[in-house]
Order: structure tokens, then sequence, then C-alpha cells
């Protein structure tokens, strides 16, 4: 008589750690510039025109916020962009950093919607110019909605093709094309191949609190 054949085990999908950890240290930093400023969900809430019930679920590191979103964030944390990367302090204890080594550069994994931002410059909640390095998946963008925040950035298209709209304006740039604009026009950024990866040197300066 033939045995039955053993049951096959069932393999357990391996759980995406990278991302979610990601979103955690992000809102964890959100949260703690909110406090230090002293200002509640519900200030928050009010001034960047979000429910207070999405910020709570950022801060907790239940949803990954869009870049639209973390540059609103920003504006009224009254920081760039880059303190919300949620950097650690440098190994050797030095806050004033100058230089940033290729294996320490703090990045930013917007992984919904296939943008990562890695921070090239020396990282702090006081620098108002930072130097970025964007990588667009294919398909890869900001979203459909265009958004606004502090400061004025340019960039330089190191490889692959990014679309760039401002205000009503649309412009394929390539390899080597270059760009800058004020960042209170409305403006959003894509990368229009499903093939293949762009990456943009990319320069914010934010303006100095009053």
């Amino acid at each position: 008589m033939r045995k039955p054949a053993a049951a096959k085990p069932v393999k357990k999908a391996k759980a995406k750690t990278a991302e979610p950890a990601m979103d955690v240290a992000v809102g964890r930093r959100i949260r703690d510039l909110r406090r230090v400023r002293q200002f509640s969900l519900e200030t928050v809430a009010e001034r960047t025109e979000l429910s207070i019930g999405f910020l709570s679920q950022i801060e907790r590191g239940l949803s990954s916020p869009s870049l639209r979103v973390l540059a609103t964030l920003a504006d009224v944390l009254g920081v760039g962009i880059a303190a919300l990367f949620g950097t650690s302090p440098s190994s050797d204890g030095v806050s004033d950093q100058i230089v940033t080594r290729a294996l320490q550069r703090p990045e930013l994994k917007l992984w919904r919607t296939g943008v990562s931002k890695q921070l090239l410059s020396p990282a702090s909640a006081e620098n108002r110019l930072n130097l970025f390095l964007v990588h667009l998946e294919p398909g890869g963008s900001t979203g459909d909605e265009l958004y606004t925040h502090d400061g004025e950035e340019a960039g330089l298209v190191l490889e692959g093709e990014m679309m760039l709209t401002v205000d009503t304006e649309t412009w394929s740039l390539k390899t080597g094309d270059s760009f800058r604009f004020a960042s209170r026009r409305p403006h959003r950024f894509s990368n229009p191949a499903q093939d293949a990866k762009a990456v943009v040197l990319w320069v914010n300066s934010v303006t100095a609190a009053g």
C-alpha cells in the first residue's frame, strides 16, 4: 500500500522589516521635534491642514508619509527636510561635522512612492543648506499633487530621466540637464521610465529662521 505523500511545509512569507523600520524612525524624529517646540498634535494639524489621526499614525510609524507631507511638516517645525532623517551623532562624537563619509550617508526611503534621498552633507537640524542624492525607482514620483515648501532648490540629473513640473510647465530632464527654482512655487517630479532608475544630485536651501 502506497504511503500518502508527506505534506510540504508551508513557507512563511518574509516580513518586510526595513520599510516599516524607516517609518518608525522618521515618525519618532517628527514627534521629538514637535515636543521640543512644545507643539501639540492639534497645533501641527491646524498648521499643516492634516488630520490629527493621520499625524498620530505618522509619529507612531503606522503610516508612510509622502515627500509632500514631510516637506509640509518640516516647514511647520522650522527645519529643513534633512532634519527628519533621524540621524544619530557621528561615531567620533563631533557634532559640527565637515565631512560625510560614503558609508555614513543617512537615507530617507519613501518606499511606497519609489523615492529615496541620501543626505550627502553632514546632518544637523540647524543646517540651512543640504545636499542630497535622490534615487527615483521606475515609475517613482512625489505624487500627482503639486506641493510647496520653504526655500530654494537646484539639481543635476546624473542618471536616467526625470519629469519636473513647476507651476503649469513640465520639463523632461535627461542625464546632464540641470534646474533651479524657488520651492514656494508649486512643483512635483517623477521618473517616467518603467525599466530604469533615475539619480539626481539635489540641493535644498531653507530660509534662516527670523
